[in-house]
This record gives C-alpha cells, sequence and structure tokens, in this order.
C-alpha cells in the first residue's frame, strides 16, 4: 500500500506529533510519502519511519491559489497513493491536498481532524463543503471533536469515525526540580487557546506553591507582564521549549492544563503516563481522557478560581495525587497509547481499500 502522509502546518505542533507516531509504528509494507509546504515540519513528522520518502509542494498563497493546486495535484500523479491521509489542524485545512486527491479518484481520501474551529469566512466554509465530496472517511481525533466537525462542517449526524490520538509509553530521566517546595506545571505554546494566563491567575490565590512553564510562543511577554502584575513573578520559572519537555513531568507536583478549547491533547496523555496528577479544564475531548475524581481534576474553562481550588485540593493531599496518577496512566495504557491510534487506522485503510466507501 501507498501512503501519503499530508501536513499543511507550518509550526509544529500536536496533529504533527501524532501523525509522526502514527507512520514510526505502520506496518513495514506501506510505502509512505510524507507531503507537505514546511520542509522542517515534514521532515519532523517522517522521522521515526526511515524509509519514509519526504517532498514540498508550494504553500497556498490565497484561497484560490491555482498553482498551487496545480502542484499538489502533479506530486500526488507522481507517489500515485492508495491512501491519502490528511492530517487537519482544523476543518478548514489541508484543502488543496484533499482537491488534488479528488481530482486523481483512485485515491482513497482520509481527513483527519484534529481541532474543531468556526471558519474565518463564509468563503471557507463553502470550500470545505466541496472539497468534503472527495473524503472517503472523516475521522476525528475524540468523541466531542467528531460530533462537533459534523455540526461545523454539515456532515450527516454520527459519520464522523472517532479514532483517538495516542503516544508511545516512553520513560524519561526526571529533569531536575528548578527550585524547593511544592511546584505547579504547565507545558504547551504560550498561546492564548492555552490558557497560562489562567494558570498564572490561579497561581496568584496559592500562597505556598511556584510555577514553572515549560514551551516558549508569542504571548510569553504578556505572561511575563501578567505575572508581574498579580504578583507571582518571583514564584514563576521560565523554561524554553525542548523535545525533552516529557522530562519535567516528574518534577511537578501537580500538572495543570489550563486550555480555553483542545481536540484531544497529547500533552495530557503524557502527563498521565508519568503518573502526574492533573488539573484541566474541561473542553474538547478532555473529559475523555481525564475523569473527575478518577483519572485527574475536571475545571470550567476560563475559571481561575476553580483552577486554584483544584490545584490546591491536589497540593495538600499527596495520597490523592499518587491515586490519581496510577490510575491516570493506567487509562492511558488501555486506550490511548500509539499502538492502539495505528491499529484504528490500519483497520480503516484496509476496509477503504476493500472498497467500503464507509
Amino acid at each position: 500500500m501507498r501512503l501519503v502522509a499530508y501536513t499543511d502546518n507550518v509550526v509544529l505542533g500536536g496533529a504533527d506529533i501524532s501523525m509522526g507516531h502514527l507512520l514510526a509504528r505502520l506496518d513495514p509494507s506501506v510505502e509512505v510519502t510524507v507531503l507537505g509546504v514546511n520542509g522542517e515540519i515534514v521532515e519532523r513528522v517522517a522521522r521515526g519511519r526511515r524509509d519514509a520518502i519526504t517532498q514540498i509542494v508550494p504553500r497556498p498563497r490565497s484561497g484560490h491559489d491555482w498553482n498551487s493546486l496545480k502542484a499538489h495535484l502533479r506530486a500526488l500523479r507522481r507517489i500515485r497513493p492508495d491512501v491519502v491521509h490528511a492530517n487537519l489542524s482544523s476543518p478548514w485545512s489541508c484543502q488543496y491536498c484533499i482537491a488534488g486527491a479528488g481530482l486523481l479518484r483512485y485515491a482513497r481520501v482520509v481527513a483527519v481532524y484534529q481541532l474543531a474551529v468556526p471558519p474565518r469566512t463564509r468563503a471557507q466554509w463553502r470550500a470545505k463543503r466541496l472539497t468534503a465530496r472527495a473524503v472517503h472517511r472523516h475521522v476525528g481525533v475524540g468523541e466531542r471533536t467528531s460530533r462537533e466537525v459534523e455540526a461545523l462542517v454539515g456532515l450527516p449526524a454520527g459519520s464522523v469515525l472517532t479514532v483517538h490520538n495516542g503516544v508511545p509509553d516512553e520513560q524519561s530521566a526526571a529533569a531536575e526540580r528548578p527550585r524547593p517546595g511544592l511546584l505547579v506545571g504547565g507545558i504547551g505554546r504560550f498561546e492564548q487557546q492555552k490558557g497560562f494566563d489562567l494558570l498564572i491567575r490561579a497561581v496568584a490565590e496559592i500562597e505556598d506553591a511556584s510555577l514553572v512553564l515549560v514551551g516558549d510562543g508569542s504571548e510569553q511577554r504578556v505572561l511575563e507582564e501578567l505575572a508581574e502584575s498579580v504578583g507571582v513573578a518571583d514564584r514563576l520559572v521560565w523554561r524554553g521549549w525542548t523535545d525533552q519537555a516529557r522530562s519535567y513531568l516528574g518534577a511537578f507536583d501537580v500538572f495543570a492544563f489550563p486550555s480555553r478549547f483542545e481536540g484531544f491533547p497529547l500533552a495530557l496523555l503524557e502527563a498521565l503516563l508519568a503518573r502526574s496528577a492533573v488539573v484541566a479544564t474541561d473542553v474538547g475531548d478532555v473529559s475523555e481522557i481525564v475523569r473527575d475524581g478518577e483519572t485527574g481534576l475536571l475545571v470550567p474553562a476560563e475559571d481561575p478560581k476553580a483552577l486554584a481550588h483544584a490545584i490546591s485540593r491536589l497540593l495538600a493531599d499527596a495520597d490523592l495525587r499518587q491515586r490519581l496518577g496510577e490510575q491516570g496512566r493506567q487509562r492511558v495504557l488501555e486506550h490511548f497509547t500509539a499502538d492502539h491510534m495505528t491499529r484504528g487506522f490500519e483497520r480503516l485503510y484496509e476496509e477503504l481499500l476493500a472498497g467500503k466507501r464507509l
């Protein structure tokens, strides 16, 4: 089987990391070409599969870039894939690849939705409605994401299959605790979506804990100013982004996940595999991972007081932290590993190639 794995991302995110986990574990008989618009992202996705071919096509410059569409079509014709797996960071991404694959007619197209967010324009929605006809199977990474995509795109209820994201159970040496005392940690991109401003406000209400933030992003300066204004700058430790971010999980007493919106986040899966005591906002598919009081604590989005209360509860109860961490790890091992994800997609590819238009 010839597989094209496509991404049009230009900034590395969970969608590309998830695809990399999948490609690394697919059966060796699958011939993989990673196709995309950014060389660094394409190489990162292909890294775990030694025999993967990589190819770059021009990034669309507008909503009607015919040269980019023709380049996508030429690349797909040369590869002659049996399956095109388009990895959509939003429902409105990857449209040039899907359109090109639809023009080929012989390729089976799988559109995988990582996040359900509204279109920016009506034209974007109309274009999606057209390219959706070329898709043989729409897939969401979590149940809520699947249902929300159906509503956003206008697909029949129950038509979007769910194949959960998964992560490998990789153990890494714990980073040294960056300072003594109780530590609350957060890992991710410093962007509005991730809600680190809410976490800073929450920690301002917890006198006996420090905060460690691992990552980078466009909001860092804003977050630094916020930390100064609410009086926690002296209790906040900044750590830049690293591919070994997992190593910090063992240094945190509580792992906080304060996002405003999400799909099926890999960071939470990694935290639970590391037996972290987790507090997360109930957004996107998070409640499929974090069962409140069983594998972590859930709080409403946009509520720093609720976030502070839940964090304080865990900081005060080491036995609860241990119980939630153990149960969280077990849940991921049973349902959400990279191997689970890979088997799900392999079954889907086999069904599509057997001629079942689901």
